[in-house]
């Protein structure tokens, strides 16, 4: 059985650092991608509109974000991708120093 998580996130607001954000995504370093997988993410879609972000992230019942946040810490080429993220991301109005991705309140469901 698997749960969804919905997250959202800004991107500086300037059109240059925003279509290299983009590119960056056409081409995620291999990495990456392997640890996105093997932390119980099954599935991960980013959209975009404006500067925000907005992330689905389907998983699997293993999956926790305190683990993959430390397995992440322990990743150097991780640790090198979210450095560079960070040229482009900003955190959003409300966030905590040092949070990122901000996990959303379902508010409606039909």
């Amino acid at each position: 059985m698997s749960k969804q998580y919905y997250l959202t996130l800004d991107l500086k607001a300037d059109d240059q650092l925003i279509a290299e954000y983009e590119e960056m995504h056409k081409a995620v370093w291999p990495e990456i991608i392997e640890s996105i997988k093997t932390s119980g993410i099954l599935n991960m879609e980013i959209y975009r509109t404006g500067n925000r972000l907005f992330m689905i992230m389907e998983v699997n019942e293993d999956f926790s974000f305190e683990q993959k946040a430390a397995m992440d810490a322990g990743n150097e080429k991780v640790q090198e991708w979210e450095t560079l993220m960070w040229k482009y991301q900003q955190a959003v109005p409300g966030a905590k120093p040092g949070e990122k991705w901000m996990m959303m309140d379902k508010i409606f469901q039909l």
